[in-house]
Protein backbone atom coordinates (compact mmCIF):
# COMPACT_ATOMS: atom_id res chain seq x y z
CA UNK A 1 0.00 0.00 0.00
CA UNK A 2 2.95 2.65 1.01
CA UNK A 3 4.69 1.91 -2.50
CA UNK A 4 1.58 2.36 -4.67
CA UNK A 5 0.52 5.54 -2.24
CA UNK A 6 4.42 6.91 -2.88
CA UNK A 7 3.88 5.91 -6.62
CA UNK A 8 0.54 8.26 -6.78
CA UNK A 9 1.89 11.30 -4.88
CA UNK A 10 4.91 11.19 -7.35
CA UNK A 11 2.42 11.24 -10.47
CA UNK A 12 -0.08 13.38 -8.55
CA UNK A 13 3.23 16.13 -8.44
CA UNK A 14 4.96 15.53 -11.81
CA UNK A 15 1.17 16.09 -13.32
CA UNK A 16 0.61 18.86 -10.64
CA UNK A 17 -2.75 17.55 -10.00
CA UNK A 18 -4.16 18.01 -6.31
CA UNK A 19 -6.55 14.99 -4.76
CA UNK A 20 -9.28 15.34 -1.58
CA UNK A 21 -10.95 12.19 -0.08
CA UNK A 22 -14.34 11.79 1.64
CA UNK A 23 -13.94 8.53 3.91
CA UNK A 24 -16.99 7.01 5.61
CA UNK A 25 -16.09 3.00 6.85
CA UNK A 26 -12.21 3.70 6.05
CA UNK A 27 -12.35 6.28 8.72
CA UNK A 28 -9.35 8.77 7.22
CA UNK A 29 -6.83 5.52 6.33
CA UNK A 30 -7.04 6.68 2.77
CA UNK A 31 -6.11 10.24 3.47
CA UNK A 32 -3.61 8.96 6.24
CA UNK A 33 -2.10 7.08 3.35
CA UNK A 34 -1.37 9.82 1.24
CA UNK A 35 0.13 11.68 3.69
CA UNK A 36 2.32 9.71 5.14
CA UNK A 37 4.45 10.14 1.85
CA UNK A 38 6.89 12.85 1.95
CA UNK A 39 5.88 15.68 -0.45
CA UNK A 40 2.34 15.19 0.00
CA UNK A 41 1.24 18.55 0.84
CA UNK A 42 1.99 19.34 -2.66
CA UNK A 43 -0.54 17.51 -3.56
CA UNK A 44 -3.24 16.45 -0.98
CA UNK A 45 -6.24 18.80 -0.67
CA UNK A 46 -8.23 17.82 2.41
CA UNK A 47 -9.68 14.82 3.84
CA UNK A 48 -13.21 14.53 5.26
CA UNK A 49 -14.28 11.59 7.86
CA UNK A 50 -17.94 12.00 6.96
CA UNK A 51 -18.62 8.77 8.99
CA UNK A 52 -22.37 9.46 10.30
CA UNK A 53 -25.43 10.32 8.05
CA UNK A 54 -25.34 13.60 9.90
CA UNK A 55 -21.97 14.28 8.33
CA UNK A 56 -22.60 13.25 5.07
CA UNK A 57 -25.65 15.71 5.26
CA UNK A 58 -24.02 18.69 6.79
CA UNK A 59 -20.55 19.01 5.47
CA UNK A 60 -20.88 16.89 2.15
CA UNK A 61 -24.36 18.34 1.32
CA UNK A 62 -25.61 14.43 0.52
CA UNK A 63 -29.42 14.87 0.32
CA UNK A 64 -30.77 13.23 3.65
CA UNK A 65 -33.62 12.10 0.87
CA UNK A 66 -31.17 9.93 -1.44
CA UNK A 67 -29.72 8.54 2.77
CA UNK A 68 -33.45 7.92 3.89
CA UNK A 69 -34.21 5.79 0.37
CA UNK A 70 -31.00 4.39 -0.91
CA UNK A 71 -28.94 4.16 3.00
CA UNK A 72 -25.43 5.53 3.58
CA UNK A 73 -24.21 2.53 2.33
CA UNK A 74 -25.10 2.84 -1.53
CA UNK A 75 -24.31 3.75 -4.55
CA UNK A 76 -26.30 6.61 -4.99
CA UNK A 77 -25.10 8.20 -1.58
CA UNK A 78 -21.38 7.38 -2.56
CA UNK A 79 -22.02 9.57 -6.02
CA UNK A 80 -23.12 12.45 -3.75
CA UNK A 81 -20.38 12.40 -1.78
CA UNK A 82 -18.18 12.58 -4.73
CA UNK A 83 -19.82 14.84 -6.50
CA UNK A 84 -20.12 18.04 -3.86
CA UNK A 85 -16.90 16.78 -2.49
CA UNK A 86 -15.08 18.02 -5.89
CA UNK A 87 -17.63 21.29 -5.67
CA UNK A 88 -16.42 21.84 -2.14
CA UNK A 89 -12.46 20.90 -2.09
CA UNK A 90 -11.51 22.38 -6.01
CA UNK A 91 -9.71 19.28 -6.38
CA UNK A 92 -8.93 18.01 -10.06
CA UNK A 93 -9.45 14.07 -8.16
CA UNK A 94 -12.29 13.65 -5.61
CA UNK A 95 -12.94 10.03 -3.76
CA UNK A 96 -15.52 8.91 -1.85
CA UNK A 97 -15.76 5.48 -0.14
CA UNK A 98 -18.88 4.58 2.17
CA UNK A 99 -19.20 1.01 3.25
CA UNK A 100 -20.04 -1.70 5.97
CA UNK A 101 -16.68 -2.89 7.51
CA UNK A 102 -18.33 -4.79 10.47
CA UNK A 103 -17.88 -6.86 12.21
CA UNK A 104 -21.91 -5.55 12.82
CA UNK A 105 -23.91 -3.68 10.88
CA UNK A 106 -24.85 -6.14 7.89
CA UNK A 107 -27.88 -7.02 6.63
CA UNK A 108 -28.72 -9.62 3.98
CA UNK A 109 -29.44 -6.91 1.04
CA UNK A 110 -26.12 -5.38 2.45
CA UNK A 111 -23.21 -7.12 4.05
CA UNK A 112 -20.41 -6.85 5.83
CA UNK A 113 -17.91 -5.97 3.50
CA UNK A 114 -20.02 -4.27 0.85
CA UNK A 115 -18.13 -1.15 0.08
CA UNK A 116 -18.56 1.70 -2.73
CA UNK A 117 -15.84 3.33 -3.93
CA UNK A 118 -16.00 6.88 -6.31
CA UNK A 119 -13.67 8.60 -8.13
CA UNK A 120 -14.10 12.24 -10.00
CA UNK A 121 -11.75 13.34 -12.37
CA UNK A 122 -12.62 16.53 -14.47
CA UNK A 123 -16.17 14.92 -15.65
CA UNK A 124 -15.49 11.61 -15.33
CA UNK A 125 -16.60 9.43 -12.34
CA UNK A 126 -16.34 5.86 -12.01
CA UNK A 127 -17.99 3.93 -9.05
CA UNK A 128 -16.83 0.85 -8.10
CA UNK A 129 -19.37 -1.77 -5.87
CA UNK A 130 -16.85 -3.73 -3.89
CA UNK A 131 -17.86 -7.01 -1.95
CA UNK A 132 -14.94 -7.75 0.69
CA UNK A 133 -15.89 -11.36 1.88
CA UNK A 134 -14.46 -13.22 5.09
CA UNK A 135 -12.85 -10.49 5.82
CA UNK A 136 -12.11 -8.63 9.57
CA UNK A 137 -12.89 -4.63 9.98
CA UNK A 138 -9.64 -3.67 9.44
CA UNK A 139 -8.77 -5.96 6.62
CA UNK A 140 -11.85 -4.28 5.02
CA UNK A 141 -10.71 -0.96 5.61
CA UNK A 142 -7.18 -1.86 4.20
CA UNK A 143 -8.39 -3.49 1.15
CA UNK A 144 -10.44 -1.03 0.54
CA UNK A 145 -7.73 1.62 0.95
CA UNK A 146 -5.94 -0.10 -1.96
CA UNK A 147 -9.22 -0.58 -4.39
CA UNK A 148 -9.05 2.94 -4.07
CA UNK A 149 -5.55 3.62 -4.58
CA UNK A 150 -5.78 1.40 -7.50
CA UNK A 151 -8.48 3.38 -8.98
CA UNK A 152 -6.48 6.75 -8.74
CA UNK A 153 -3.30 5.29 -10.01
CA UNK A 154 -5.17 3.54 -13.10
CA UNK A 155 -6.80 7.45 -13.95
CA UNK A 156 -3.62 9.60 -12.99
Amino acid sequence: MKNLANKIVKKLIKKRLKVSFAESCTGGLLSSSITSINGSSKVFNLGFVTYSNKAKVNILKVPYNVIKKYGAVSEECCLSMVKNLSKISKANISVSITGIAGPNGGTKLKPVGLVYISVKKGNKIITKKNLFKNKNRISIQKVTVSTALNIIDNIV
